[in-house]
């Protein structure tokens, strides 16, 4: 990041929001005929307040970038907006990191500083990658003790050996809104007091937008991770059913 990328960060970062009011996925009932259902997962450790989102299983380590918004520092409560579709299942749509209870006003997307802004659009978004099924919430200076941790397993896979049996045990201890493999754990990383909340990542590996929320007086109150936008998921199913109408009689519709 530098001058030149922040005077354009500055041009761009009201092109870059959210086009939903993602707090509704947390105070609604029911979203367009789909049933909504909120749960906490206890707090993410932030000491510095620069934060990082990734998949935990492919990307999280201390030579990841946090975004270049300071974030509050201490330990704040995460929570999980879930969708329960007949047709999708129990889903994770939005994770929140709530660090005021002001009410968001505007959603800006959560930027590292090494983006290309030329010619972005209000239908462009960054996001973070997925090729795992998760993403996780950590602060920049606790990923250090991540690496170590895992370095010291010395195991060949650090899923299957270490992370499933606690995914697992999730489930058994909470088993509204999982599956039996387990769907989210709040991990405090051995031998500290930081906590890394993992999760399943919506439909599954994508990328997916993240952003700082805004209250009226432009104090940022909130972190969101949006792995569903439900009502563009709906007009992309209701495509996908036009197609298949369209075809003729002896022709087969492959879905992703």
């Amino acid at each position: 990041m530098n001058e030149s990328w922040m005077q354009k960060w500055e041009e761009v970062k009201d092109i870059l929001i959210s086009p939903v009011d993602i707090e509704t996925y947390f105070t609604s009932d029911e979203i367009l005929g789909q049933k909504m259902e909120t749960m906490e997962i206890g707090n993410v450790s932030l000491p510095s307040g620069k934060v990082v989102v990734r998949d935990p299983l492919v990307s999280l380590n201390a030579n990841q970038s946090p975004y270049f918004i300071q974030a509050p520092k201490g330990d704040f409560p995460v929570t999980i907006a879930v969708v329960k579709s007949e047709d999708w299942g129990d889903r994770y749509a939005v994770v929140k990191v709530e660090f005021t209870k002001e009410k968001p006003v505007v959603y800006r997307e959560a930027l590292v500083g090494i983006e290309e802004l030329e010619d972005v659009t209000e239908d462009d978004f960054f996001g973070f990658g997925v090729d795992a099924g998760l993403g996780c919430i950590a602060d920049k200076e606790v990923l250090p003790f991540v690496d170590k941790f895992v370095d010291g397993l010395n195991v060949d896979n650090v899923y299957d050996d270490y992370f499933a049996g606690l995914f697992s045990q999730s489930y058994k201890d909470h088993p509204t809104n999982q599956r039996e493999a387990g769907d989210w754990i709040n991990w405090t990383i051995p031998g500290t007091n930081h906590q890394i909340p993992m999760f399943a990542s919506g439909f599954g590996d994508g990328t997916y937008p993240v952003y700082f929320a805004y209250d009226a007086n432009g104090e940022i109150c909130g972190l969101y991770i949006q792995f569903i936008d439900i009502e563009l998921a709906l007009s992309d199913e209701d495509e996908d059913e036009d197609d298949e109408d369209d075809q003729p009689e002896n022709f087969v519709f492959l879905k992703n």
